[in-house]
Order: structure tokens, then C-alpha cells, then sequence
């Protein structure tokens, strides 16, 4: 169809979008990903080199990742062939490869952009290893997922991963005075309407460049529209997150990580962030619940406490309300002094049983409820705590051929410091073996 357009002369003169007027015509207009572009980063040195190997463009959405892969094919003279995994499959495959085929018989090389890269399957990827190693294609694939989880390693071993990043706030400004520049006007907004709509994008430039093409439909000449009225105006963007992907597991670690690093405001922000992408609430509170005993401990032992009250009010009230407890937690555990030494200690007591095997408990230890249990020396020495001056017999109840270790140490946090006071006291009036 758009070959007919273009015979009948029409097709320069169909309306097309902002982004797509402004998509830029060389790798120098490409906007905040210098990490790859500038002198000396991987593609440059692969252009100056004249010899482009297969590559994989990982980014999040509206960062250039089809745009980079078109010039790419301009700068190093191969034919641009694009496909989508949404929409391909084996057959639309081999026709590309075919196609290729043909043109390195005639001299004439092919660059295979294939968008979604990881939306083929395991088979899907494995085609395209020999057409890539006898030269047929160069594969430039593009994906907003981690290739280290969703790529084949026979593939990811060919081709070379180039991570690209979401745009910042000056580069999405450099595409807002771009678009000025193309409409002959300034974009109708204040200063702090600017910079909400440059946060609404998301590091996102296509969507950028669309939400400026709205605020141009508004009419020349009216006053300059405040963050309020832009809310109204466009549509506000649901933040990118997909909760069965890498940024479900992206941000419940950033606030674990906020939590353990008692930064209560960005524990809170990331919370949120969750909140806004549709997490469950119950994925939340059970890395909270995990939270207060790695990280929190004996130094709080309430803390463990609130977590689960906090899954329990959830479930009593449902959102939006239950958030509330969910925050209260999270406020909780980023306050808390922290202590893992509960975590180390069963780590240290897990590899001790691994060790040791299966020594037995000293005697005293052990109950003797039958006769022939008793005549064989079970609870033989064994005495009631509860009778003893301070609570406390002092009995070593380590395996006899075991050499006591000291698992468990207790930070100087919290209720720990207390509990370091009592070991202390007990460790002094434990008797040593050979008083047994």
C-alpha cells in the first residue's frame, strides 16, 4: 500500500507524527546515548573500523533502539531488513534469509533489525546462528528485557549486548526545543509545566515528542499552561513496569536495598513506584517479612511482628486503604537498627550440621521416657534450668565429640545489646566439659 502511495506522489504529503519527522538522519543527532555513539564507545569503534559484528540494543522503550539500527545499516551500506517476533514466525524467517542470500550473491550485504527480539522462542533464535555465522546476516536485535535471562547463550555468544538508556531530563528537553524548531514555536508552558512534561515521558522520547504534539494542537496565542492544566490536557502515563519481567524484580530489590540501608524516604518511593505499576501486595510483604529477619533481627524483634500485621490489615481492608499498613511497615523496618547477625548465625549453623553429620546430643539432653532408655544413661546429669540459681544450670548441650562454637553474635543494636549482656553472663557461668 505505501508503494502505491509513493507512485502516485502522495506519500510525502501524508500527515505524519512529530517523532517520526524528527527521527534523526545520522548517529550524531541520536540523543542521550553516548555511553555507545561518542569517540571511542563500542559502535564508533566498530564503524571506524568497517566492520559492524551482530549486536543487541537492550533498552527501555522510546530511547532509539530502530532508529540506531536504521542508520547503522546507512553508515556501513547494508540493506535494512526489519521484522517483528510479535507479529513473525519461521516463515516470514526464511523469507528474510533468502532475501539475504540472494544479495550476498550480487555483492550486496543485509542488516536483519529484528525488533522484540526476545519474543522469539528458544528454536526461533537458534535459525538465526548459521545465517549469522556464514556471514548472510548481520543481526542487529532489539529488546527491553535482560538478554541474559530471555536470549539463547549460542546467541548472546555471537552477538555483542550494547545496553541503551532512558533518556534524561536534558535530553528530553534537546527533544522539546527540536520539536520547537521543527512547529516555528515554543511549546505553550511554564517552566514548571516543562519539566512536568518532560517527567510525565518517562525517559521515553517518542512518547515525549507525542505528548508535545498535543500541547501544539492548542491554540497560538494562549497563556502559558501551568502543570495543572496540563494534567488536564494530556493523559498521565502509567509508569513503565511490568510486574512479570526485570522491573518487578528491579525495584523490589531497590527497596529491600533502601530498607537495609535505613533510607526510609526512598524505602517509601519505591514503594509507591510498586503501588503505581499494579504490584501485588502480597509479593511486597513477603520480601518485607523476609526483610525483618535478614536484615532487622534480634536488634527489633517487633519488626517481624508488623510485617505480618501489616499482611493482615492489608487483607482486612483491601486497597487502597491496606496500602497505608504496608508503608507503616516499610517505615518500621527502614527505621529499625539493623542486624544480620541472626541470618549469619543459622547460615553458620546450617554448614556446622552439614559438617558434623549425625552426632549424637550429650545424655542429659536426650529424654528417657522408656526403662531400657534410662538403664542406657538418657537424661543421665540433666538439670531443670528453672531450679537453678538465675534460671540457668549451665549445661553444654553441644555434641560431646563436637568443639563448641560460637554462632550467634549480636550487634551492638537495638535489643541486642541486651541480648550481648546475657550471653556474656551465661557464657561465664557455663561449666566446662570436664566438670561434667
Amino acid at each position: 500500500m505505501s508503494d502505491l502511495f509513493q507512485s502516485a506522489g502522495m506519500e510525502k504529503d501524508a500527515p505524519r507524527p512529530l517523532a517520526d519527522r524528527l527521527r534523526p538522519k545520522t548517529l550524531d543527532e541520536v540523543v542521550g546515548q553516548d555511553q555507545i555513539l561518542a569517540e571511542g564507545a563500542p559502535l564508533r569503534r566498530m564503524l571506524k573500523a568497517k566492520r559492524l559484528s551482530s549486536i543487541i540494543l537492550w533498552g527501555p522503550p522510546g530511547v532509539g533502539k530502530t532508529t540506531i539500527a536504521r542508520l547503522l545499516a546507512h553508515e556501513t551500506n547494508l540493506e535494512f531488513e526489519q521484522i517483528s517476533a510479535v507479529f513473525s514466525g519461521v516463515a516470514d524467517l526464511r523469507k528474510v534469509f533468502e532475501r539475504a542470500e540472494q544479495r550476498r550473491r550480487t555483492g550486496k550485504g543485509t542488516l536483519l533489525f529484528v525488533d522484540e527480539i526476545h519474543r522469539f522462542n528458544r528454536a526461533q533464535q537458534d535459525g538465526f546462528l548459521p545465517n549469522m555465522e556464514s556471514g548472510v546476516i548481520t543481526l542487529v536485535g532489539a529488546t527491553t528485557e535482560n538478554p541474559s535471562f530471555e536470549l539463547n547463550p549460542a546467541l548472546l555468544s555471537r552477538a555483542q549486548v550494547l545496553v541503551l538508556n532512558r533518556l534524561d531530563a536534558e535530553a528530553l528537553d534537546k527533544l522539546m526545543m527540536r520539536a520547537e524548531e521543527a512547529e516555528a514555536r515554543k511549546l505553550p508552558l511554564t517552566d514548571e509545566a516543562r519539566e512536568s512534561l518532560i517527567a510525565m515521558a518517562d525517559g521515553d522520547g517518542r512518547f515525549a515528542l507525542n505528548l508535545a504534539e498535543e500541547i501544539f494542537l492548542e491554540p497560538e496565542g494562549r497563556k502559558a499552561i501551568t502543570p495543572e492544566e496540563l494534567v488536564k490536557i494530556v493523559q498521565r502515563r502509567a509508569p513503565v513496569y511490568d510486574k512479570g519481567q526485570e522491573a518487578h524484580y528491579n525495584l523490589i530489590s531497590a527497596l529491600h536495598k533502601s530498607i537495609r540501608g535505613s533510607d526510609v524516604d526512598a524505602a517509601l518511593y519505591w514503594l509507591a513506584r510498586m503501588f503505581a505499576g499494579g504490584e501485588d501486595p502480597l509479593f511486597i510483604c513477603r520480601r518485607l517479612v523476609r526483610a525483618a529477619s535478614e536484615d532487622i533481627g534480634m536488634a527489633d524483634p517487633t519488626a517481624l511482628l508488623a510485617c505480618l500485621a501489616a499482611k493482615e490489615t492489608y487483607d482486612f481492608l483491601g486497597s487502597p486503604e491496606g496500602e497505608l499498613a504496608i508503608a507503616q511497615a516499610v517505615i518500621h523496618l527502614a527505621t529499625a537498627p539493623k542486624s544480620n547477625a541472626a541470618y549469619k548465625a543459622f547460615g553458620a549453623a546450617t554448614r556446622a550440621a552439614k559438617e558434623t553429620g549425625s552426632l549424637p546430643p550429650p545424655a542429659y539432653a536426650m529424654n528417657a521416657p522408656t526403662k531400657l532408655m534410662k538403664e542406657l544413661g538418657y537424661s543421665k546429669g540433666y538439670e531443670y534450668d528453672h531450679d537453678a540459681e538465675g534460671g540457668f544450670a549451665g549445661l553444654d548441650y553441644f555434641p560431646p565429640d563436637m568443639k563448641r562454637q560460637m554462632l550467634y553474635s549480636p550487634s551492638p543494636y537495638g535489643f541486642e545489646k541486651e541480648i550481648q549482656k546475657r550471653l556474656e553472663y551465661w557464657a561465664k557461668r557455663r561449666r566446662p566439659r570436664d566438670a561434667e
